[in-house]
């Protein structure tokens, strides 16, 4: 299995109940295009990967701007490239530092501190957003949460999986997805513990051998958060 194919299907939410799934899209447009309204000619631009990025690209590519751009995952990367925009590589040769990256969440707190990577790609997008002098969340509304929960998607090494799991079952519950890779080939497992203090659980996390990545994102990686609404407003969290 080619890394990062079999994530989306395995990940996918459904609308939450008695929320019309045309409301959500209509969110999530308002909040890519309020987004894509702040790049300019010659930025270096970070693309998440997600939903809502999926509306934001085509706003995007609409400006015709001259950007250079770099990519969370390999799906974003194609569906950029097919939109005309110009991916380059995030590596040795890349661009050092990111002008403004964009990308989506899972749930935002009202401190900011976000869950990101139902789509397995949070290890990238988390380098990408540390590497942006801007980092912009677009979501819609349905994303804001008074207090983050269960899962937190985590990314594990293959190599000694079962002795990381154990260690990880320390800390609370957790989940493998079944035949879902990370982009980079890992392991796409999920936190199913106390959410209630982020910063201890993602220090918790990070202190466990063989896990690469958690979707815990600090406030103080995220510089705004744009909320959609169906109406095509969008609210500012800053």
């Amino acid at each position: 299995m080619r890394p990062g194919t079999a994530v989306g299907a395995a990940c996918r939410v459904d609308p939450p109940m008695g929320v019309d799934s045309r409301e959500l899209e209509l969110g999530k447009r308002a909040a890519a295009a309020a987004a894509a309204a702040l790049l300019d000619d010659g930025m270096t631009v970070g693309l998440g990967t997600g939903t809502t990025i999926a509306h934001f690209l085509p706003a995007l590519a609409e400006r015709a701007l001259s950007l250079r751009c770099v990519a969370t995952s390999p799906a974003t990367e194609r569906a950029a490239r097919d939109l005309g925009l110009d991916v380059e590589p995030f590596d040795a040769d890349g661009p050092p530092r990111i002008d403004l990256a964009v990308d989506g969440a899972d749930q935002v707190a009202p401190d900011r501190w976000l869950v990101k990577g139902r789509g397995g790609a949070h290890t990238r997008e988390k380098i990408v957003a540390a590497a942006a002098e801007r980092f912009v969340v677009i979501v819609d509304w349905t994303k804001v949460v008074d207090a983050l929960r269960p899962p937190v998607p985590l990314e594990v090494m293959t190599f000694g999986l079962a002795s990381t799991m154990r260690l990880l079952s320390d800390l609370g519950p957790v989940r493998r997805h079944d035949g879902a890779t990370t982009p980079d080939g890992n392991v796409l497992v999920e936190f199913e513990g106390d959410t209630g203090d982020p910063a201890r659980l993602s220090g918790a996390l990070d202190a466990v051998p063989g896990v690469v990545g958690h979707g815990l994102f600090p406030p103080h990686l995220v510089t705004e958060v744009l909320v959609g609404r169906a109406d095509g407003q969008v609210k500012l969290i800053g």
